[in-house]
């Protein structure tokens, strides 16, 4: 993976969560907690999940090594989950901005929450994060279409088509 994928990678996935945002902004308060059996207990779950799993990641590639999920995850409603999407991907932005090939390339040491300890290139764990939140969109779909809802479309193809124009 070079720097321009790893971007664009990014950019596909803050398009894709854009879109899963704006499906979920249709279901009232109920339908947005309410419990449907996945990894996570309801739409709310999931989303807080994908958003704290990208922030996870982001700290452990800032140097940090969080050990557990942010306070925040557990009690925010969906204005604050949305809020804090935008501000992570804000900062995976710039995060992103100076990365070169070289860096991409580079090993990280991070630790899991379980406090386990691990190393792989930058490059592979961006991957990790974007596919981590593309599977748990694909269960937000699921929980969507239980709903009732009509769940976004989120495939990198589609991301590709309005990237190209």
């Amino acid at each position: 993976m070079n720097a321009l994928e790893a971007r664009r990678l990014f950019a596909y996935n803050e398009w894709a969560n854009a879109r899963l945002v704006a499906a979920v902004s249709g279901l009232s308060d109920e339908g947005f907690a309410r419990p449907i059996a996945s990894s996570f207990g309801s739409v709310r779950d999931t989303l807080a999940h994908i958003v704290s799993g990208e922030w996870i990641w982001l700290q452990r590639f800032k140097g940090e090594n969080p050990t557990a999920i942010p306070h925040w995850v557990r009690s925010a409603d969906r204005s604050e989950l949305v809020a804090r999407l935008a501000q992570v991907e804000a900062e995976w932005r710039e995060f992103l901005a100076p990365v070169s090939d070289a860096q991409l390339a580079a090993p990280v040491v991070y630790r899991l929450l379980s406090g386990q300890g691990h190393r792989n290139a930058l490059g592979e764990l961006i991957q990790h994060v974007v596919n981590h939140s593309t599977y748990h969109r694909g269960q937000a779909v699921t929980q969507l279409r239980q709903l009732g809802a009509t769940p976004p479309s989120t495939d990198p193809v589609a991301f590709l088509w309005e990237y190209e124009r």
